[in-house]
């Protein structure tokens, strides 16, 4: 069988933690941040988890399950 190739648009979205967790960018930060407090836009900044029901999906998606 030929090798599984890792899923582009997933590699560029997420990344793997040390403990083994999946690392995302939080959404709704690319348009109309006029419309969005300060506060919205301040906790929107940083990078959360993936759940834990999405997270063997995307480890498939990065050929690590």
């Amino acid at each position: 069988m030929p090798k599984m190739k890792t899923h582009s648009s997933a590699k560029k979205r997420f990344r793997i933690t040390g403990s083994g967790k999946v690392k995302r960018f939080q959404a709704y930060t690319s348009h109309m941040m006029r419309n969005k407090s300060k506060k919205a836009k301040l906790n929107l900044r940083g990078s959360t988890t993936v759940s834990a029901a999405d997270e063997t999906r995307v480890k498939k998606l990065l050929c690590l399950k």
